[in-house]
């Protein structure tokens, strides 16, 4: 069952907390989950919150730091000594603790690191700090075990023992060469069901996935996504291992991206959360509003230019609202079904068997549309030629929105621009301007206006 933060929680929390009652607040949390004491202490101001996590022991504060939001943790660490902050990446995998020492300032930094008592485990955490934190080596862990092919399985088993202290979770087993250049992939049951004088070149998997340090990890993603992967091997230029990527770490990669592509696809044009200021939330909201209302403001004067058209045939006029939503709501699921065919890999590049399956389902969108608004514009109105005009006119913008909404996404797939920012606003409105030039361009000729 899931946690659930209660005010009588947080009220009993606070008075142990006054009444200093280090001993019943270490009771209240320490059979609960790391994750759930961080959802309590965001619930706290910042002195109670770092109050309570100086009273918990370092084995269950370092998880904590993880959870906790952007600014607590940063308002915590900043309350610690370098040797406390130490204490606490001493309990952490290497990328974990890399990733919270990545937010410290490079003076505080070098003091932390150097406070480190485990010093393999300070190298490999200055180690994974060169890489870029968007890529394959800022996400790896250096926790892993490996044997190497020239063992016996006798030796393997003594030396995975060895190497597994220090791995919290063994998910695959991974076989070198003596220069420490990934080969395979050990099964486990191969190593428990298999003589211990046999040798690991023997038994063990060639075929192994795997990704360069310098691999994006939206790619890393997608490719463990692909294959179903718990973990993937990281290589370096020379192919030599030199780290794992476990599924955790890339949940929180496809969490990050489908935000990132969610904001965007709302005219949101910086990465914000709820809790950012008005300062921040105004800046990354505000350009597709004024890029927004230049191009509304074009389609005005669009519509100014038919004023003729409008006060011969006003029915015309009346059906505009429909004709931009329509348009609109077309071209959304077009470019959206492209991008999410981009982000997945199921769509690489233009696809003239796609687009032409696209713009057939349009058509018959449209053609469905367009019969329902002739039969109604008939009853209503009984102008038929104008009816003719209006459905046409529809057919012909609806095209328009699928074609932009397909292929604005690869373009900018193409030109290394994310295409998500095609599924939002920038079709709504270009659809408005370009879909309100054709209705009126259709209705003019056939109404030989």
């Amino acid at each position: 069952m899931e946690f659930k933060v209660s005010k009588d929680l947080i009220r009993e929390l606070e008075e142990h907390i006054v009444k200093k009652n280090d001993k019943e607040l270490e009771v209240l949390l320490n059979d609960l989950h790391h994750a759930d004491i961080a959802e309590i202490l965001d619930e706290l101001d910042f002195d109670e919150a770092t109050y309570i996590f100086k009273v918990l022991d370092s084995d269950k504060t370092a998880e904590i730091l993880l959870e906790l939001e952007d600014d607590l943790r940063e308002n915590i660490l900043s309350r610690l000594s370098p040797k406390e902050i130490a204490e606490e990446l001493d309990e952490l995998e290497t990328n974990d603790a890399a990733d919270i020492i990545a937010e410290l300032s490079q003076e505080i930094k070098a003091e932390v690191i150097s406070e480190l008592i485990d010093v393999e485990h300070a190298k490999d955490i200055v180690d994974l700090l060169r890489y870029d934190e968007n890529s394959a080596g800022g996400l790896m862990g250096k926790e892993l075990v490996k044997v190497n092919e020239n063992w016996n399985v006798l030796t393997c088993v003594k030396e995975m023992r060895i190497q597994a202290e220090n791995v919290s979770r063994v998910h695959s087993i991974y076989v070198v060469d003596d220069e420490n250049r990934l080969q395979g992939r050990l099964s486990l049951k191969d190593l428990l069901t298999t003589s211990t004088k046999t040798q690991i070149s023997d038994i063990y998997i060639r075929k192994l996935n795997f990704v360069n340090v310098d691999t994006e990890d939206v790619e890393v993603a997608r490719i463990m996504q692909k294959y179903d992967l718990e973990a993937i091997p990281v290589v370096d230029e020379l192919g030599r291992l030199v780290g794992r990527i476990t599924i955790d770490d890339i949940v929180d990669v496809i969490k990050d991206e489908a935000d990132k592509d969610y904001q965007m696809a709302a005219g949101i044009t910086q990465d914000v959360e709820s809790n950012d200021s008005v300062l921040e939330l105004t800046k990354a909201r505000l350009p597709w509003l004024l890029i927004g209302m230049v191009i509304e403001i074009i389609a005005s004067f669009v519509l100014k230019g038919n004023e003729g058209l409008f006060q011969k045939y006003s029915t015309l006029f009346i059906f505009v609202p429909l004709l931009s939503a329509t348009a609109g709501n077309i071209g959304v699921q077009a470019s959206a079904i492209v991008v999410q065919g981009l982000a997945n890999g199921t769509l690489k590049e233009f696809s003239r068997a796609y687009f032409t399956k696209e713009i057939t389902v349009s058509m018959i969108s449209g053609s469905i549309i367009s019969l329902l608004l002739l039969g109604f514009h008939s009853v209503m109105y009984g102008q038929y030629l104008v009816g003719i005009a209006i459905s046409i006119s529809m057919i012909v913008v609806i095209l328009f929105a699928a074609t932009l909404g397909t292929l604005v996404p690869l373009f900018l797939h193409k030109n290394k621009i994310d295409p998500a920012i095609a599924t939002g606003p920038f079709i709504t409105t270009t659809n408005d301007v370009f879909g309100i030039m054709l209705y009126f361009g259709v209705a003019r000729i056939i109404l030989g206006f």
